[in-house]
Parts: structure tokens; C-alpha cells; sequence
């Protein structure tokens, strides 16, 4: 397994991740970006890290992220929902643990789309009496 380079995609709204991840010492690089300047609020670190502090296997894995799609939140749950499909493909007995936690579970919720007729999806035109 040593040097192994396991290859895994993730989603969340209309974010797609892909995640590249080797045995290493925990460098984290986002679209070619350190970790800590793609990720800026501690939220969205936070929420990418989970898999990996669940499975106590910071600073084992160099992973590679490659995201594009949605915005940064909807990015940040892309990537988590990658590192944990990684992290089951180099280790399955990780599989009961992630799969607790509903980190394999890709998170279904999506934009409404706008009615015709409408001003979007729920919003209506203002009525007027008169």
C-alpha cells in the first residue's frame, strides 16, 4: 500500500470534488492552493476535516483536491463527502464509522428551480387590487 494513490469524487449541490490521496504527512492542497487559503473560514475547514479527525488519520494522508461548481460552503461539503469516500477505499474497516456519521451520504439537497409565472421558486409577483 505504501505510495498508493487512491482516487475518489464528491458532491454537494452542484460542487463536484475530486480527491486525490496518498499515504504522506498531511498536506492538504485545494485547486492547486494551500488548504488554509482556499478554506478561509475555520467553518468550512472544520466541516472538510471531519472524516479525517473521525477516523484519526490527520496528518497521514497527502491529499490533492480538484473543485469546481457552487460556492465554498456547498465546495467545503464536496470535499468532505470525497476525503470519506477515500479514506473507505484505502481502509474499509472506516466504513462503519463514516457511514455513522453520514459522511456517505451525499447531501440531496438542491436549488428550487424558478416557476414561470412566478418571481422564483416559492416568491410570487406582488398582487395588486387595484
Amino acid at each position: 500500500m505504501a505510495g498508493q494513490l487512491i482516487h475518489a469524487t464528491g458532491k454537494r449541490k452542484t460542487a463536484v470534488a475530486r480527491i486525490w490521496m496518498r499515504p504522506g504527512t498531511g498536506i492538504i492542497t485545494i485547486n492547486k492552493r494551500a488548504f488554509e487559503d482556499y478554506l478561509v473560514r475555520e467553518a468550512e475547514r472544520t466541516l472538510a476535516m471531519e472524516p479525517l479527525e473521525v477516523t484519526g488519520t490527520v496528518g497521514k494522508y497527502d491529499i490533492n483536491v480538484n473543485v469546481r461548481g457552487s460556492g465554498i460552503s456547498g465546495q467545503a461539503g464536496a470535499i468532505r463527502h470525497g476525503i470519506a469516500r477515500a479514506l473507505v477505499e484505502a481502509n474499509p474497516e472506516f466504513r462503519d464509522v463514516l457511514k455513522k456519521g453520514g459522511f456517505l451520504t451525499r447531501d440531496p439537497r438542491m436549488k428550487e428551480r424558478k416557476k414561470y409565472g412566478q418571481k422564483g421558486a416559492r416568491a410570487r409577483f406582488q398582487y395588486s387590487k387595484r
